[in-house]
């Protein structure tokens, strides 16, 4: 009974924590009062070193939280970026499409391809080789079969769920599945992630599913390669599906073909 109430309590907290965060993040604030300190002291510290320069009040600019002794971070979309960079890359595509992915990913590939970026706030940059596109991953502006190489990377697990703008669809992640299928040419490669796990919605960050779910919203298409980042943040290549079953919030990074005698 002890051990229940411990977890409803620790459940209770953790809910609190995610409803004031959007407002202010206790975590932060708890740590803020001695790093405040520590930036005190380096303030005073500095004008009396050599060759300091001189500090106006109307300049300081406190950065408190970013004294580590490692660098951090978000170990799902280092490795996902890395993971998918590198197969893209090696499929040498003439051209590639990119719905609603991380945008320094979509940077990074027009170093060796020419890249359309497809987004529901369109990334409006100026680079060799990069088209961005205003869309709807719901409706995609091309015809089917017509996109050799594919990407949609920890984007279909927030379709309609209203977080960036977009109308409530409870299936939304399966609508978003089927129509990037539609679209993926005759032997083309589709690069693919999301959460994984024993299936939930978040409201309003996103959903966890399945892998077999996924499999079923792509059974059109074939699996070549299913690798991820597990609940531990450690990256991990070539599962199998039961691996990520019981998972909380581990990352699935899906490789699916169309094979010819695909639709």
């Amino acid at each position: 009974m002890h051990k229940k109430m411990r977890m409803r309590v620790k459940q209770s907290l953790y809910l609190l924590y995610r409803l004031m965060s959007p407002i202010v993040n206790p975590y932060q604030l708890i740590m803020s009062i001695p790093r405040y300190g520590g930036y005190v002291g380096d303030l005073m510290k500095y004008p009396r070193l050599n060759g300091a320069e001189p500090i106006k009040m109307s300049d300081l600019y406190p950065c408190i939280h970013e004294k580590s002794s490692t660098s951090s971070f978000d170990s799902h979309y280092f490795y996902l970026n890395v993971w998918a960079a590198q197969r893209i890359m090696e499929n040498k595509p003439e051209l590639h499409v990119d719905v609603g992915s991380k945008v320094d990913f979509v940077g990074f590939l027009t170093c060796f391809t020419d890249v359309i970026s497809l987004d529901i706030c369109p990334l409006n940059a100026r680079l060799n080789n990069f088209e961005p596109l205003s869309g709807d991953i719901l409706s995609l502006p091309f015809d089917d079969c017509a996109v050799q190489s594919l990407s949609c990377l920890h984007v279909a697990e927030h379709i309609g769920l209203g977080r960036y703008g977009d109308p409530l669809n409870p299936k939304g992640t399966e609508m978003a599945a089927k129509e990037l299928s539609r679209v993926l040419a005759k032997d083309g490669n589709l690069f693919f992630a999301l959460p994984v796990g024993r299936p939930k919605v978040c409201f309003n960050a996103h959903r966890i599913h399945s892998p077999n779910q996924i499999l079923q919203y792509f059974s059109d298409l074939v699996l070549v390669e299913l690798s991820g980042v597990d609940d531990e943040g450690v990256y991990r290549r070539d599962l199998q599906i039961s691996d990520f079953e019981e998972s909380n919030y581990a990352c699935g990074f899906f490789w699916f073909k169309k094979k010819e005698y695909g639709r």
